[in-house]
C-alpha cells in the first residue's frame, strides 16, 4: 500500500512601490525596445531578419513590401 502525502505550498506576493521616475524610465525603455524591434526589423535589408519578422509586421499592419 502506497502512502500518498499532499504537500501544500504557500504563495506569497509582495507589492513593490516604484517612484514616478522609475515608472517613466521603465516605460521609456520598453518603448525604445519596442520601436527598435518593429522599425529595425521592418526596415532591415537582411532577408533573414525580414523573413523572421514578416508575420509579426503584418499582424501590426506594418508595411514591408
Amino acid at each position: 500500500m502506497m502512502d500518498h502525502t499532499v504537500q501544500k505550498t504557500a504563495h506569497h506576493t509582495e507589492t513593490v512601490s516604484l517612484s514616478t521616475q522609475q515608472r517613466l524610465a521603465a516605460a521609456m525603455a520598453a518603448a525604445l525596445l519596442g520601436s527598435f524591434l518593429v522599425f529595425g526589423a521592418g526596415l532591415a535589408n537582411s532577408d533573414t531578419l525580414h523573413n523572421a519578422a514578416h508575420d509579426g509586421r503584418h499582424a501590426f499592419a506594418f508595411p514591408c513590401h
